[in-house]
């Protein structure tokens, strides 16, 4: 790899490998990494940019748009057996179905991510996906099955020392939690918390809030109102800041209030919560806002008010799950356009080099295919084929007749090529001359199997369908070994003169150098 590719790929690592709270200048970076990789032209540096901008469109909110563009990478890493970005792929795919809240599609594309890690995949791969397989098992309640990954990327993260540990450790802390194992939630919060202070590591508002959310389930409300406060503390220094993130940690924050029975700092807490989600339009954090508003309304013993705002959290609950409903049905709508939409490209593309009488490839796909064969198989053997005396069929019975020909002949000879060489193809050239081409197959070989071919044509059951008249075919063999420099017009050329010697030593033939080899039955 050269200078400026390996100074590309590492750039992009950093967007793949390292955590980010900016998903907006991620993006903004990774739209300026496609474009110098596209100036070098290196299509894998292209399509990893690609893929870190879906990552951060989703990150954003827009799961549209990352649906669009990882559909994109994904074909092209299929199609170059780029197995690391397509590991990738899936991992951001689980994530996209976790969003629509689509358990099971999550957690195969989630499954999909880990079987693909090979030895070119990085430690933080290795790591961090097995973590999401384990959110992923998780979410699909499947907390046993979550535990084996989660140790597994544990294991992994310590004898690596991995800085992944400490997410790894949050996530599995909160899976725990809300599985309903609160002590064993606890002793996974209390490993991170002693992991930080061994490496020196302050612990993320995020982290924090976990921990304090753990610490008011086991009823430690002096505790968890410490750990939120420096929660809150650490993200006003504005290094991690999501638009939800302080609603949600003074939201915590007032439910270890609660339970100390500090009524009044509980609820200063939750009216700032309150007034940051009608500011930015969190409507999902607000609902849970008038949850714990019921709440403490009860704890103070006001049950008509608490009544009340138990209402307003009720509607404004079935409110949020219908607006969720109606995302997830415009992101899948919108999801399944793109998909459709590339199917129909995909059809179009695919009737374009199809022969419409005989359904065999045409031209136009010999065209596109045969040069990069002929370039890359010192073994390749191509056959033109013609029918012997087509003009009878057409003139005596009928042209219909002469197009049923021509769509049983293209079905033995596809047939026959399919059975000796999966790997070769068909193609009709026009009017009743074809075309097989036969990679990996010397000329030797070749000529038996076109010559069994040749025969099964002149022995098929032609009588109803020709009156009597018969149908055989005669073949020009080239090999690649016959032409010093070969070329798609060298080798049909040579093929074409083939074809020709076997039509004037009396058709039904096949016919092939340097051997000068001629059957006929």
């Amino acid at each position: 790899m050269r200078a400026v590719e390996a100074e590309l790929s590492a750039a992009l690592l950093t967007i793949e490998d390292e955590r980010s709270w900016d998903a907006p200048a991620e993006l903004d970076r990774s739209l300026h990494l496609e474009e110098a990789a596209r100036s070098v032209g290196d299509p894998l540096l292209v399509h990893r940019a690609r893929l870190c901008q879906a990552n951060m469109r989703l990150r954003s909110g827009d799961i549209a748009g990352a649906s669009d563009q990882i559909w994109q990478v994904h074909e092209w890493a299929v199609a170059n057996d780029a197995r690391v970005l397509m590991a990738r792929t899936h991992l951001i795919w689980a994530a996209i179905h976790q969003h629509l809240g689509d358990a099971e599609q999550a957690l195969e594309h989630a499954l999909l991510s880990v079987e693909l890690l090979d030895d070119d995949s990085t430690t933080h791969m290795h790591i961090w996906h097995r973590t999401k397989l384990a959110d992923a098992l998780w979410a699909a309640d499947s907390m046993d099955a979550a535990r084996v990954r989660y140790a597994q990327a544990e294991e992994l993260a310590v004898l690596t020392g991995s800085p992944a540990l400490l997410c790894l450790l949050n996530n599995r802390a909160y899976a725990e939690f809300d599985a309903g194992d609160h002590r064993r939630a606890e002793e996974v919060a209390g490993r991170l918390q002693r992991l930080a202070a061994e490496r020196d590591i302050r612990l993320e508002p995020a982290f924090l809030d976990t921990i304090g959310t753990i610490q008011i389930g086991n009823g430690r409300h002096a505790e968890a109102e410490a750990t939120m406060r420096l929660c809150i503390e650490r993200h006003g220094e504005g290094r991690h800041d999501d638009a939800d993130a302080l609603p949600e940690y003074l939201l915590t924050l007032a439910q270890a209030q609660r339970g100390l029975a500090a009524y009044a700092r509980a609820q200063a807490s939750l009216d700032e919560s309150r007034a940051l989600c009608r500011d930015r339009d969190l409507v999902d954090v607000l609902v849970r806002v008038h949850q714990e508003q019921a709440e403490l309304h009860a704890a103070r013993g006001e049950f008509a008010e608490a009544f009340a705002l138990h209402k307003t959290f009720f509607t404004a609950y079935q409110n949020l799950h219908s607006l969720q409903r109606e995302a997830r049905t415009r992101t899948r709508q919108a999801m399944f356009e793109t998909a459709e939409a590339r199917q129909e490209a995909e059809r179009f593309r695919e009737q374009a080099r199809r022969d419409p009488l005989t359904g065999l490839h045409n031209r136009r796909h010999v065209d596109e295919t045969l040069p990069a064969l002929i370039e890359s198989d010192p073994f390749l053997t191509v056959a033109l084929v013609d029918l012997d005396h087509f003009k009878q069929i057409n003139d005596r019975l009928s042209h219909s007749a002469g197009d049923a020909v021509l769509i049983e002949v293209a079905g033995i000879l596809a047939d026959g090529a399919a059975a000796s060489c999966p790997a070769g193809f068909t193609a009709r050239m026009g009017g009743e001359e074809f075309l097989i081409v036969l990679p990996g197959t010397p000329s030797g070989r070749a000529v038996v199997l076109l010559d069994q071919i040749r025969r099964n044509v002149r022995d098929h059951g032609w009588r109803e369908l020709t009156h009597g008249l018969p149908v055989t075919v005669s073949i020009g063999v080239a090999a690649s070994a016959d032409v010093t420099a070969p070329t798609q017009p060298t080798l049909l050329s040579t093929a074409d003169g083939q074809l020709y010697a076997a039509k004037h030593a009396g058709r039904d033939r096949v016919s092939a150098i340097p051997r000068g080899y001629a059957s006929a039955a």
